[in-house]
C-alpha cells in the first residue's frame, strides 16, 4: 500500500495541521518551568493541550487563545490597566 504524505497544496489536510509545542518547549518560550505549566493545567488554568503517546503537545492556536484568556481575566481583575 502506497502511503503519499499531504502536501501544503491539500488545503484540507494543511489547515488542520500546525505547529505543536511540547510542554517544554512552551516553558522556555514563557520563561516558566515546566511543572508551572502542569500545575496552571491540573487547576483547569492552563492552555488546551493533547497527548501523542506519553508526551503532552500544544497547538500554536490553543497557545494563543489561551494567552487571550489570561489577558481578559487580568484586565477584568485590574481594569485600570487598559488606561495605560
Amino acid at each position: 500500500m502506497d502511503t503519499v504524505p499531504f502536501t501544503k497544496s491539500d488545503p484540507e489536510e494543511a489547515d488542520t495541521l500546525e505547529p505543536a509545542f511540547s510542554v517544554k518547549e512552551l516553558a522556555v518560550l514563557f520563561g516558566v518551568s515546566v511543572q508551572s505549566l502542569y500545575d496552571l493545567r491540573s487547576q483547569g488554568r492552563g492552555p488546551t493541550g493533547f497527548r501523542v503517546g506519553r508526551q503532552l503537545r500544544f497547538r500554536r492556536s490553543e497557545v494563543k487563545a489561551w494567552l487571550e484568556r489570561m489577558e481578559a481575566e487580568d484586565l477584568e481583575r485590574h481594569p485600570h490597566k487598559a488606561l495605560r
